[in-house]
């Protein structure tokens, strides 16, 4: 008997051994695969792009304005420190206790113990122009400070 030499009627382009790298389904079973549409994912990458820098812009912003507001007060203390040193006192401040920093009538500055509520009925100030506390390093803590009257 002649035996007919098995010809395999799939063209040898159309078979492979690695289905997985295959650009199409390999089998009935296989997951379907479609074209990407780029236009589609990069529109997706520049959005979130967008969205993450717009978060870390918001961020850096809150930090500016942090960093703004601390330069302020630092500068009001500055201020008041030295308006503290020039002002007339007639005791020597103990650290960690709170004086008040008032302006005369004549405008020069007085250091006091005595609150703005402990004065009775007359007031003898133009203002209080700030709470303050001395620190261990010889600087003023300011906790509170009148801003309306600035110089």
């Amino acid at each position: 008997m002649d035996e007919e030499q098995f010809q395999n009627p799939i063209s040898p382009d159309k078979v492979t051994d690695r289905p997985g790298l295959l650009e199409y389904a390999h089998s009935a079973g296989s997951a379907i695969i479609r074209p990407e549409d780029k236009g589609k994912i990069k529109g997706k990458a520049v959005a979130a792009m967008h969205d993450q820098t717009d978060m870390q812009l918001a961020q850096l912003y809150r930090q500016m304005q942090l960093l703004a507001e601390q330069a302020t007060a630092i500068r009001n203390r500055v201020e008041v420190s030295e308006r503290i040193y020039m002002a007339q006192m007639s005791f020597e401040p103990i650290i960690n206790h709170t004086y008040y920093l008032y302006e005369k009538r004549d405008g020069t500055d007085l250091l006091s113990m005595i609150a703005p509520n402990e004065w009775g009925r007359k007031f003898p100030f133009n203002r209080c122009v700030a709470t303050v506390r001395l620190l261990a390093d010889h600087t003023w803590d300011v906790t509170y400070h009148d801003y309306q009257n600035n110089d």
